[in-house]
């Protein structure tokens, strides 16, 4: 580590200590996401349906892991994909700096995948429509349908280094069949992120128009799969360092 990375260190560790401290980014966790906060945001020109922290963390984990493939499950608005085609975009700028190599701006070599069963046209339209659009690919279906499975894990063979993005359905079952079929993919060093594991953590009722809460949702999902998936561990770091985060425990990192 450097100097500085040491000192983040120090940093997190003393105040992950403070309770008061977590305790007040709690508070501001599950108020605003009572007032929908995250709904706010834009990725160059897509809502992004995300936290700013976690908006940090994605781009912190992508510049760290450098994948040559990210899927994602979840595309909504579509920010999600432009985020990660964005720092794609900046790795393979930044290597063609430091090697001398032209670079090919219509045929990048690091791409995104995304999945989703509901792709609305308005969507598809605008993200095919983005400057970034030649570095997404999507595909509509159901994260967790057997074709839709077979079709990502063909893509993905292509590819020696993945990250792994999961953010659509939330509820355990899906979550955990999910993890099942894609946190395999994910390289070792790489990250498998499970978002919004802080359902969990809500009040009972927080979500009373969903499928998913209390004991049934990714956080729990993920408790499920580490149980029987020891090539995983949860990055604590990343927890403690961003405080305010829908993906608390969710940072899964692949170390064998």
């Amino acid at each position: 580590m450097t100097q500085h990375e040491k000192e983040v260190v120090e940093r997190v560790t003393r105040w992950s200590a403070d309770s008061s401290l977590v305790a007040e980014a709690g508070a501001f966790l599950r108020a605003s996401s009572a007032a929908l906060y995250p709904y706010n945001f834009f990725w160059l020109g897509r809502p992004i349906i995300q936290y700013p922290q976690d908006i940090v963390a994605t781009q912190e984990l992508i510049w760290r892991v450098k994948p040559d493939l990210i899927v994602e499950t979840g595309i909504a608005h579509g920010g999600s994909l432009i985020l990660s085609a964005s720092i794609l975009a900046l790795i393979e700028y930044a290597e063609a700096v430091e090697s001398g190599t032209p670079l090919d701006p219509g045929k990048p070599r690091r791409r995104v995948l995304g999945v989703d069963i509901d792709i609305r046209p308005h969507n598809r339209a605008a993200v095919e429509a983005h400057p970034l659009r030649h570095r997404i690919d999507m595909i509509e279906g159901s994260s967790t349908d057997p074709k839709v499975i077979e079709t990502v894990r063909a893509r993905a063979n292509s590819s020696d280094r993945i990250m792994v993005l999961l953010d659509s359905n939330h509820t355990h079952e899906h979550v955990l069949a999910e993890l099942e079929a894609y946190a395999p993919l994910t390289s070792v060093g790489s990250y498998c992120v499970v978002y919004d594991t802080l359902i969990e953590d809500m009040p009972e009722g927080h979500y009373p128009d969903r499928p998913w809460g209390k004991g049934n949702n990714p956080k729990t999902a993920v408790r499920e799969y580490l149980k029987h998936h020891h090539e995983f561990e949860i990055d604590k770091l990343m927890d403690a360092k961003l405080l305010i985060t829908v993906a608390s425990d969710g940072f899964l990192r692949r170390t064998r």
